[in-house]
């Protein structure tokens, strides 16, 4: 009875569906890689490279940071490694969640190698312990955020163990770590990342719609790009149109937008037009990626995610979901940068319509 109890206790700490680490492609070499702007104040050091697509605004560089790799500033390079993370989030979010840590804490947990989910959001103070040899997969609907001094130990150590397998923390909007925060594995938020003073990451910090803040860091990239290979991109074209509320879900005011986006070959084309009739803001421009991000159950396309820029200095990136006929509960978001500003995140549309042609 004794050994049953004990066998019982040590399967409660891991999940009981197999993870696998997915592929990073090219992003496997990027310490840090923003979707709009990549930031870095105060004394900072990322071995690997960093990259920003379709956005090509790198501030901080090379002083007060240094890279320890090359910038990819809207170039072939960042936009195949900014395709390559949305795939591997895509393939994390696709996983089944193995134990649900809903209201958890993570700080004082010792985790074995498998998927652990979040409904909302997700939150780390103290010490997280993940024992074996990985991965560890963490699906965060909403947000991350650890607090000061916080740690994430891999068999006891800081020490970076690389990507293969490694932990992945794939989150739903954005990631906050906390000063002095010491943290294992690759952050690969929907939104953005802000890392603040003192804080280390060993496995990289990406962000797919927005940017990445950094102050006084040391980030380091994975050591290879080997895992299980991320889906193909597919063959999806997008179209829709319709209006959002704007600034907030329940505001007054209105933007309006239409678009198409993909050629049916897995690649990019198409164009994005959109207006916001509270803060007179138009703009529009080609698309030059699309990749699906998120599938139903079915494996039918949820989330699609399409870039590109909309003039000099102009880069837009959007989410949009199909919900099925009549479009009521279609959703759409928009992060623009550089010469014009604007985020709105992902919200019901009215007065329109979204559809997915794969």
């Amino acid at each position: 009875m004794r050994k049953l109890l004990l066998g019982i206790c040590v399967l409660s700490m891991g999940s009981l569906v197999r993870a696998q680490a997915p592929s990073l492609g090219s992003a496997a070499s990027f310490a840090v890689l923003g979707s709009s702007t990549v930031t870095c104040t105060g004394v900072s050091t990322l071995t690997g490279n960093v990259g920003v697509s379709p956005g090509s605004a790198v501030t901080g560089f090379p002083a007060p940071c240094t890279d320890i790799g090359t910038i990819d500033a809207a170039n072939a390079a960042a936009l195949q490694a900014h395709h390559d993370a949305a795939l591997a989030y895509a393939a994390l979010v696709a996983d089944a969640c193995g134990t649900n840590l809903t209201g958890q804490d993570l700080g004082g947990l010792t985790l074995a190698p498998g998927v652990y989910c979040f409904n909302s959001s997700a939150e780390l103070t103290g010490t997280l312990n993940l024992t074996g040899a990985g991965p560890w997969i963490f699906q965060v609907a909403r947000t991350l955020t650890t607090a000061s001094n916080s740690a994430v130990l891999v068999n006891g150590t800081v020490a970076s163990q690389g990507c293969s397998p490694g932990a992945f923390w794939a989150v739903g909007s954005s990631a906050t770590l906390g000063t002095g925060t010491q943290l294992q594995g690759v952050v690969l938020a929907l939104i953005s990342d802000t890392v603040t003073t003192g804080a280390n990451v060993s496995g990289g910090v990406f962000a797919l719609t927005g940017a990445v803040t950094l102050d006084t860091n040391m980030v380091n990239a994975c050591s290879s790009g080997s895992g299980t290979p991320p889906p193909a991109a597919g063959t999806i074209k997008v179209t829709g149109g319709g209006q959002i509320q704007v600034p907030d879900l329940n505001s007054p005011g209105t933007a309006s937008f239409g678009f198409n986006a993909g050629t049916g070959s897995g690649g990019g084309g198409g164009h994005f037009n959109y207006v916001n009739h509270v803060n007179g803001l138009h703009f529009d421009g080609p698309v030059n990626d699309i990749v699906v991000i998120a599938v139903n159950p079915d494996g039918s396309p949820k989330t699609v995610l399409f870039s590109g820029t909309c003039g000099d200095n102009c880069a837009f990136s959007v989410t949009v979901q199909d919900n099925g006929e009549p479009g009521i509960n279609d959703q759409f978001g928009v992060t623009v940068t550089g010469a014009v500003s604007e985020v709105r995140s992902q919200r019901v549309i009215s007065r329109g319509n979204i559809q997915f042609h794969p």
